[in-house]
């Protein structure tokens, strides 16, 4: 029967090549909604997972990094006590109000207060050194290049920042933020800039371990055990994680996503399997007459099951190729897509399901074929 179901698709191809599109749609639909998602997401642990270092220290129960309070300064001497601890390093977050050209008005921004240092850890994935050094400049700071048109400035660009002016001196990629708007700076303007601190509080210590020590066992080790926890200590990927899941279900952003995905898939199944139920009742006779020859109703529904599988697969595959083009042009105008390959498997098992249910549904219009037709 596997056979007949592939050569019958080769020869009647334009019959099945509907269910093919509304296959490949479907997928396209699911693994671009998927990128979108994990991408924009994933914007929220941008902080943690573009720098270096091992462990993150913060308020205790901070869900994300925008949700962060100051901590005790002194919390940078107990950490560096430990012997595992190769380097401390603060990493200063506040809120700003940014005032640019006149015609823009203000705009909510996230000051992040970095080391200017070049092997500094924060922002080591997307700061250069030589890009780092250009923070040392008194009241400079860097932002994405793709929120220079958000802002209305350009390189050398001037605004006001919670009063205080500062200087745009350099764009970097990869500091898009979910929410609103990165500025980097060096501690010290960032501390000039916090009008509500006055720049003597820390909001996270970045931590690098020697070389060898276990970071589950370190976290452990410098996790304050008293009742009234004055800071608390993650790893970094603990924390990015934590900073995405707060992001997905903590704001119910998680569960429309859900329902999205829900949605494609009820109607890519109905449309796939119309079309398929269209291929099959045009091939009717043909039918017809292999039931007559003596091939059970059984296996014409195996037929069927199978040329749903591999109109599935082809769709898949079209589907994959249309979604690549996507997220590189997507890429190409900063939209923030990410895809792992979990999510591709996810995304392609829902295809396939589709296309399966899809088949099941066009399995009905085998109990058309009756002998007794071909005699009318």
């Amino acid at each position: 029967m596997v056979p007949l179901a592939r050569k019958t698709l080769v020869y009647e191809w334009r019959r099945f090549l509907p269910s093919l599109f509304a296959v490949a749609f479907s997928g396209l639909l699911l693994l671009v909604q998927a990128a979108l998602v994990l991408g924009i997401f994933e914007s929220a642990a941008v902080y943690i997972t573009r720098s270096g270092g091992d462990l993150w220290v913060g308020h205790p129960g901070t869900q994300s990094i925008e949700l962060g309070r100051p901590i005790p300064n002194d919390t940078e001497i107990r950490l560096r006590m430990d012997p595992a601890v190769a380097r401390v390093e603060p990493f200063i977050w506040i809120d700003g109000d940014w005032r640019g050209p006149s015609d823009r008005g203000g705009l909510s921004v996230f000051v992040s207060g970095v080391d200017t240092r070049a092997d500094a850890m924060v922002f080591a994935d997307v700061l250069p050194a030589t890009l780092r050094a250009m923070l040392d400049e008194p009241d400079s700071v860097i932002v994405d290049r793709a929120d220079l048109a958000k802002l209305g400035l350009g390189i050398g660009g001037r605004a006001v920042v919670n009063g205080h002016r500062v200087r745009i001196v350099g764009v970097a990629n990869g500091l898009r933020a979910l929410g609103g708007v990165n500025i980097v700076a060096s501690l010290e303007t960032a501390r000039r800039l916090d009008n509500d601190h006055g720049g003597t509080e820390v909001a996270y210590y970045v931590v690098r371990l020697r070389d060898g020590a276990d970071a589950d066992a370190v976290r452990a080790r410098l996790q304050p055990t008293t009742a009234t926890k004055r800071y608390e200590v993650w790893t970094r990927g603990a924390f990015a994680h934590r900073a995405v899941t707060y992001w997905m279900f903590g704001t119910g952003a998680g569960l429309g996503v859900v329902l999205l995905a829900l949605v494609v898939f009820c109607v890519g199944a109905i449309i796939t399997s119309q079309t398929l139920m269209g291929a099959v009742a045009g091939s009717i006779r043909e039918y017809a007459t292999l039931h007559a020859l003596g091939v059970a109703f059984g296996d014409l529904r195996r037929v069927v099951l199978q040329q749903a599988g591999w109109v599935g697969a082809a769709g898949l595959a079209v589907g994959g190729v249309l979604t690549a083009i996507v997220i590189v042009l997507a890429k190409h105008h900063d939209v923030p897509v990410q895809l792992d390959a979990i999510t591709v498997a996810a995304c392609a098992a829902l295809v396939m399901g589709i296309a399966l249910v899809s088949g099941l549904a066009a399995v009905r219009a085998l109990r058309h074929a009756d002998p007794a037709m071909l005699l009318r």
